[in-house]
Formats: structure tokens, sequence, C-alpha cells
């Protein structure tokens, strides 16, 4: 109880300590492209309308769930295949290696030229960027392994897709949502990237069409409503993952916990 009180503690106060800081910071502002905060407040009700919530922020947030979705279905498929034979990861790894290292905005021009410049190209680079993160932790993933356990699996036959959803997935699925966790907020990134090229809508188009247009306050509050879309999507992201891994917590808890029990009964 103490320790969930604390972190609750922890994840209201730091924000709040922040927001005062920048408070703080920006009251006595005349900079005309650094507008005290409270400015910043007072323009956000005006300018984030439900009309534009649904006219930009909508857009936003089906094209990132659509690319983050491909990423995430892409890179576990083929992160499953190329961990889990030797041969084909020793094929893979210098071109996968390769790929990585090209950053994803730099292939926006390359991708509007076949995927043009409508949401086919949006998606298209969200998921090329968000597949790495993912991808790459599963292979690592399924890679670790127990053999003691594959062993006892193919010992009591148990092989094929039953192996596949019963322990290989299992094992590797900690690593592969530490992946995931990645992934979204280089979506997310990536995102606002591709929305400033050939848009017409979006938070990105619109962060760019009010700095093109000099109002810095509504800049501001676009910059606002990126961070708390990121909040909000790391929040729904962290009570998936408590729900799909609440046995993995559990074991890494226990440990924890029995230390603490044997020193209760000790007197």
């Amino acid at each position: 109880m103490r320790r969930a009180l604390l972190g609750t503690l922890f994840v209201i106060g730091l924000p709040a300590l922040l927001v005062l800081a920048w408070w703080l910071a920006s009251d006595d502002s005349v900079n005309p492209y650094w507008p005290p905060l409270r400015t910043i407040l007072t323009t956000f009700p005006d300018v984030w309308t439900i009309d534009r919530l649904r006219a930009d922020v909508l857009p936003s947030l089906l094209r990132l769930l659509a690319g983050y979705a491909s990423a995430a279905v892409v890179g576990v498929v083929l992160g499953t295949v190329i961990g889990s034979y030797r041969r084909v990861r020793a094929v893979c790894e210098p071109v996968l290696e390769f790929l990585r290292a090209v950053p994803p905005p730099v292939l926006v021009p390359v991708v509007m030229l076949f995927a043009g410049i409508g949401d086919t190209m949006k998606i298209a680079v969200i998921a090329s960027g968000c597949v790495w993160p993912v991808l790459l932790n599963t292979v690592e993933g399924v890679r670790a392994l127990d053999s003691v356990m594959s062993e006892t699996a193919r010992s009591y036959g148990v092989t094929g897709i039953a192996r596949l959803r019963s322990v290989v997935l299992p094992a590797a699925s900690p690593q592969i949502f530490a992946g995931l966790r990645q992934a979204l907020s280089l979506g997310l990134i990536l995102m606002v990237i591709s929305e400033m090229f050939a848009a017409s809508n979006g938070i990105g188009f619109t962060i760019v069409q009010f700095q093109r247009g000099f109002a810095i306050p509504d800049m501001w509050t676009g910059i606002l409503v990126l961070g708390l879309l990121g909040f909000l999507l790391s929040v729904v992201f962290q009570l998936v993952e408590r729900r799909v891994l609440g046995w993995y917590h559990g074991v890494r808890a226990a440990p924890l916990a029995r230390p603490g029990a044997r020193r209760r009964r000790s007197p």
C-alpha cells in the first residue's frame, strides 16, 4: 500500500513540479517565441475545440494505431522466425543491421514516391520506424528461451503451433513488450514528422501551420496536445502490459516478498 501511494505521488508530483517550474520561468517572459504558460493555457480551449479534435487529433491517432499495429504484427512474426532458426538469423542479421541504421525520417521522401502523399504514406513511415524495436526484441526474446523448458516441451510432444503458443511466445513476451514500449514513443514522433510533409490535417500539420502563421501560443498548445497524447498512450500501454504480463510481474515480485515474510515470522 505504501509503495503504491509513493508511486502515485511520484507520478502526480513530478509533472506538477515541472509545470510549476515552467509557469515561474515563463511568467515574466516578453519573448514572442517563449510566451508565458498562462497565455498558452488560456489559448488552449479556444484552439482545440471538439471540431479540431475530430479534424486533426483523431486522424493522427488512427494513423498512429494503424502503423503501430502493422509494425507489431510484422515485428513479432519475423522476429519469431529469425530467432527460432540459427541459419535464418545468420543470413538476415547483416541486412537487419543495415536497415536498422537508416533513420526512418530519411525514408519519408522515398515512401512518398511509392505510396503518394495520402494516409498510406504516413502509416508506412510509422510502421517502418516502429518495426525495428519490436523485431529485434522479439529475436532476442526467442533466442533467450530456456533450453530446459524447450527440451521439456519436446519431451512431452509439444511441437509446432502448440509449442509456439504455449512456450516460445510466453517466454519471449516480456522482451516483446519492451520492444512495443519503445516503438510506441518512436511511432508518436514519426506520426508528427510524416504529417509535416504534404499533409492536409493532423497534429503535425496543425503545429506547422501555426508556426508559419506566427501563432506562437497556438503552436505551443499543439505541443501540449502531443505531450498529453503521449502520456495517455503510455498509461493505456501500462494497463495492457500489466494485464497480459501479470504472471511475469508476479514471478518477479515473489522473491522480494519471501524475505520480508521470513523476517516477520522470525521474531
